[in-house]
């Protein structure tokens, strides 16, 4: 690795550390595991920071190699996780609400619980999920999965309903 790849590198890892570590603990829950994934992440981009040609931004590039990354860590490890769902089936989980005395905590369990619930997802649904999250426009977002903009805005709204449905937002 040449001195202005590793300056670049260290100016990526210095913008979008904190988004990308987002990004993995939305990936996997395992602390150890995560670690792994960041790694794996690091070492994407530094294959891939090389190939960037400004064709997009930085950000969405970057988005894109850590999602794909992510997305391949979820799908190895299906075997040692929970099925993943589809949207509509997160309804036939029962919802617990707790009750409003405890909002602190009420608060605390309910991030938690949508964690849980978007960690069930399937990875393209997490993925969108992620990267809404994060504040990505629909128009990054399509062209960090390889999906439409209006797939993407479709699948977005039906994970926004079901999720607010699980959660107690709705019925």
């Amino acid at each position: 690795m040449t001195d202005e790849e590793r300056t670049r590198l260290q100016e990526v890892l210095d913008q979008f550390g904190p988004a990308l570590q987002r990004l993995a603990r939305s990936y996997e829950e395992n602390p150890s595991l995560r670690a792994d994934l960041v790694q794996e992440i690091y070492v994407a981009l530094v294959r891939a920071l090389p190939t960037f040609e400004a064709r997009c931004s930085l950000r969405t590039f970057v988005y894109r190699v850590a999602h794909n990354v992510g997305a391949s860590h979820a799908v190895r490890a299906t075997s040692r996780r929970a099925r993943w769902v589809d949207i509509e089936d997160l309804d036939d989980e029962p919802v617990d609400v707790a009750p409003a005395a405890d909002v602190g905590l009420d608060r605390r369990r309910r991030v938690d619980r949508l964690a849980r619930l978007i960690h069930q997802l399937k990875p393209i649904d997490r993925q969108l999920t992620l990267l809404f999250l994060e504040g990505l426009r629909t128009e990054d977002m399509a062209e960090i999965t390889g999906l439409s903009a209006t797939h993407v805005t479709t699948k977005l709204s039906r994970i926004r309903a079901a999720l607010t449905r699980r959660m107690g937002g709705g019925s």
